[in-house]
């Protein structure tokens, strides 16, 4: 039997460097069988510490992943494109082709974060977040219809 061509799949926030970067290692996590999952941002403002810790608690390393912008990923056809937050999918560059765009917002948390007691307090933000992308992030391909 031939192998299924994998669904390519563009997680897209503001700035690549939480949300997006979640959804790309669950993605490879759970559904790298299904999905070549990519993340990107509308500008590339560097990995954020606490995602990659708090990914790390549940056992996903995205250490190795890095920030970029949309424009990096041109020359790929993807076959969705799933905008995380609200900016994100208001200021969505055109795809060409066949690419669908999903909505599937979920809070920012690095600004949940901004007024928390503590560092522990913080990480909270980010792992009901992370709880959340990973929900998601399950339920794919059918979440993306």
């Amino acid at each position: 039997m031939p192998e299924q061509r994998k669904i390519k799949v563009l997680f897209l926030c503001t700035g690549n460097s939480c949300r997006s970067q979640m959804a790309e290692g669950w993605a490879r996590e759970l559904k790298g069988d299904l999905v070549e999952p990519y993340s990107a941002g509308l500008e590339a403002r560097g990995l954020d510490p606490r995602a990659v810790k708090t990914m790390a608690e549940a056992g996903v390393d995205i250490s190795a992943q890095r920030s970029k912008l949309v424009d990096e990923l041109e020359s790929i056809d993807f076959d969705y494109v799933v905008t995380v937050c609200g900016h994100a999918h208001e200021h969505c560059p055109l795809f060409p082709g066949r690419t669908r765009v999903v909505h599937a917002g979920f809070e920012d948390p690095p600004a949940l974060a901004q007024h928390a007691a503590g560092e522990e307090e913080a990480l909270e933000h980010y792992r009901r977040v992370r709880d959340q992308i990973r929900d998601f992030i399950q339920g794919l391909p059918g979440s993306l219809d």
